[in-house]
């Protein structure tokens, strides 16, 4: 797989095309973050042309440094070399096929926020700036947050029961949103706030901590508690479309 350098976020909607294009061809799973993500990438970049935030230059910088090492936990994967253990929990899991299209979704989450995001933070900043990106952080939790409800939308077209089960319960809702949006976003900023103490020479083995603590976190996706479970199984039962088919109504 060969791909282009990874200089601004033009590059990444670029890159990311690429991976949800071969994943359709391939009939890959991983294509589905990468369908979400693209869709979060361009709102970021809507965000800086309208001067969203308050410094967009280091804006689009976070934005590369944090989406290149998604690319790069891709690519890896795929040449064999190897990837933090968050995202190896993730690729893995992408061949599991009783999983739901939400659960390949909050894997590449679990991965990308809970421990990406905080490094990416920490990566743009040092310890006298890192206040300073706290508002514009938060602004990439609200585009994401805004995307939830489209997200499902698309979601419910994969799944015709779906909005019918979650009028009658809102585990599903509440575990997409409290998962993704506060556990992990929250989690991020506060790794990342810490991270940035850290001298470079100590942040491997930190980075490894953390790392460590995240890939558990797959457990709880793969493996939720048992009327989570139950509503899983009612869902999986009317799941219609290929890999394919449900990749190109995440990109909507």
């Amino acid at each position: 797989m060969n791909r282009k350098p990874v200089n601004s976020i033009d590059d990444v909607i670029a890159i990311l095309d690429s991976i949800i294009q071969e994943s359709i061809k391939n009939e890959d799973t991983l294509g589905y973050f990468a369908a979400l993500y693209q869709r979060v990438t361009i709102e970021v970049k809507e965000g800086i042309q309208t001067n969203r935030f308050d410094d967009d230059p280091r804006m689009e910088k976070l934005d590369v440094i944090f989406a290149k090492r998604y690319i790069d936990a891709y690519y890896d994967w795929h040449a064999g070399r190897p990837v933090s253990l968050s995202w190896e929990k993730a690729f893995q899991q992408a061949e599991n096929k009783q999983l739901l299209v939400i659960q390949h979704l909050l894997l590449g989450m679990n991965a990308h926020i809970n421990l990406d995001l905080g490094i990416a933070a920490a990566e743009v900043s040092d310890t006298d700036t890192i206040g300073s990106l706290e508002n514009d952080f938060k602004q990439i939790n609200e585009i994401l947050s805004s995307l939830v409800n489209e997200v499902q939308e698309n979601l419910s077209s994969i799944w015709p029961f779906l909005r019918k089960i979650l009028s009658l319960s809102g585990k599903i809702d509440n575990y997409v949103v409290d998962f993704s949006m506060k556990i992990a976003r929250d989690g991020a900023w506060k790794f990342a706030t810490e991270f940035v103490l850290y001298k470079h020479s100590d942040r491997p083995e930190q980075l490894s901590i953390r790392d460590q603590k995240v890939a558990r976190i797959e457990q709880i996706v793969t493996r939720p508690g048992k009327w989570i479970q139950f509503i899983i199984w009612i869902i999986r039962l009317t799941e219609k479309g290929t890999v394919a088919e449900k990749t190109e109504k995440l990109t909507r």
